[in-house]
């Protein structure tokens, strides 16, 4: 099965920009800024933090979330609830119904993993891909993302220069954010340093590190040994996927923590969801 990825799959479909454009109406000082490169935007953690925020919601609007007693949700408190404050961070977490490959977090801290992610993954392998996303949230590789979503889906004129606050932008443009802000790739080294955090992530609570050779190895033979879909961000477009999973058994084997990791599969399927209890009927007596 090849991997399919909506939120993090980069074949993107570039919207195009024009001062027809009845959705995005920026003004002639917005769409000057824009021609100009705006050189002079800033662009702060809180700003990034605002409008990820709000593109999240129009995302979460749009998918098929699970409710809070669905399997694949008390699967994901159960593995991950208690790491809602990683790092200092106040993560918010939510699984989307899909068969998607997919996992992604924003700059505000919202964790967003899909139901088929959680389908080839044992909870281990999910923390692993779930400690890279938060590694990038914590690096600030979120709000770099940001800025070059915005400067990619010509929407960085529509939130500046109108004034000293970022600006509110409209539902559609909301949406339209949301899915450049997720399809924003990150550099080698913001790759190599989520890697190094997923990693310290995992040894520092005390879960299996080997999860992270695996989980990457299991991505990159999903996808065929290439860094196209989900890799293409998750592992990026320039390191190679199978070097990421070698550089991760390196750490393991230098901390003298290596083994072979064993995924845990029930019935041909990493566990998913939460067991269901059965009803004990009494009999008459």
């Amino acid at each position: 099965m090849k991997l399919k990825f909506k939120s993090i799959v980069f074949c993107l479909s570039i919207i195009g920009f024009s001062t027809s454009n009845a959705q995005i109406n920026l003004g002639e000082k917005a769409l000057g800024a824009l021609q100009s490169g705006v050189a002079s935007f800033t662009f702060s953690n809180e700003d990034a933090a605002k409008l990820s925020k709000e593109a999240v919601r129009k995302m979460d609007s749009t998918n098929v979330v699970a409710g809070a007693k669905d399997g694949y949700t008390l699967r994901l408190n159960r593995i991950f609830g208690k790491h809602a404050s990683e790092n200092g961070l106040a993560l918010n977490y939510k699984v989307y119904l899909t068969k998607d490959i997919n996992a992604f977090a924003t700059a505000d801290g919202s964790v967003r993993v899909y139901s088929g992610l959680m389908d080839i993954m044992d909870d281990n392998q999910l923390l692993a891909v779930i400690g890279h996303e938060i590694g990038h949230v914590a690096n600030e590789d979120t709000k770099d993302g940001m800025k070059a979503a915005l400067r990619k889906d010509a929407l960085i004129g529509a939130v500046s220069s109108q004034s000293d606050k970022v600006a509110k932008l409209t539902d559609s443009q909301l949406g339209q954010l949301g899915s450049a802000m997720i399809d924003s790739k990150h550099s080698r080294k913001q790759e190599t340093e989520a890697d190094t955090f997923s990693y310290n992530f995992m040894k520092k609570h005390g879960y299996d590190v080997n999860a992270v050779e695996s989980a990457f190895a299991l991505l990159a033979s999903q996808s065929g040994g290439t860094s196209a879909d989900f890799l293409t961000q998750m592992m990026s477009s320039h390191p190679d996927p199978k070097d990421r999973a070698e550089n991760a058994k390196k750490r393991a084997v230098k901390d003298g923590l290596y083994k072979p990791y064993v995924q845990k599969i029930i019935n041909n399927k990493a566990v998913t969801k939460a067991p269901v209890k059965k009803k004990v009927v009494k009999k008459k007596k």
